[in-house]
């Protein structure tokens, strides 16, 4: 079972979910807001958060941008919409499930997160750096090998992987990927781009790489970082 770090301002969600978490086995240790949640990161050494968006002194987002760790984080939140679920994706999170919710359904979610933790590192030794190791471009199976690891993505989150890790250490707009990978201008409101990339992000954490290969540079664009 897994050690869990609930972080949630709500004292009855808290309560509740505890509860229903412990029957399960689980080890569960609280923090009230994104502070406190930092600072449990660092004491509890949690193998999962679950982390609510809404919260006083620090929100979800800040404690996901402010965090050191690359332990998988589940958001829950009331606030349920296109935008907050990307940005949430965007900044590191593995999923995101909407208050209200079932038990039954967020034990479904954590199992299928558990299945990933703890099938990485039989799948693969865990790579926190590419450093100076090999890249290997699969043109036709659209599979890139990272020294020992390999993801196989689609086509567009290969052609959107390649056009970036052949620019690396350049910041690269939303508007130029959109036309040179996407092959159309960016609408006002078009987040294909931004789902393509998120998507891309978690297949590599699948395989234990690190998801600030990728890295977003705020108002800017994007960028490779190896």
């Amino acid at each position: 079972m897994s050690k869990i770090l609930l972080v949630d301002d709500d004292h009855l969600i808290r309560g509740w979910l505890t509860e229903a978490l412990c029957v399960q086995g689980h080890e569960v240790e609280c923090a009230v807001n994104g502070i406190d949640g930092l600072a449990k990161i660092a004491s509890f050494a949690p193998d999962i958060i679950m982390l609510d968006l809404v919260m006083p002194q620090m929100n979800g987002f800040e404690l996901l941008r402010a965090r050191e760790c690359v332990t998988p984080v589940i958001m829950i939140s009331a606030t349920d919409s296109e935008e907050n679920r990307i940005t949430g994706y965007e900044l590191g999170a593995d999923d995101f499930l909407a208050k209200p919710f079932s038990i039954k359904e967020l034990l479904v979610r954590l199992h299928a997160l558990e299945r990933r933790l703890y099938a990485a590192p039989l799948r693969q030794p865990k790579v926190t750096a590419i450093g100076m190791l090999p890249v290997d471009f699969d043109d036709a199976a659209y599979r890139i090998t990272i020294g020992m690891n390999s993801v196989d993505l689609t086509q567009t989150e290969f052609r959107l992987f390649k056009y970036l890790f052949e620019r690396k250490g350049q910041v690269i707009t939303k508007q130029e990927l959109q036309r040179s990978v996407l092959q159309k201008d960016l609408g006002r409101f078009d987040r294909n781009l931004d789902m393509h990339i998120s998507n891309t992000r978690r297949k590599l954490a699948n395989i234990s790489l690190p998801r600030n290969l990728i890295n977003t540079v705020r108002g800017q664009g994007y960028s490779f970082m190896a």
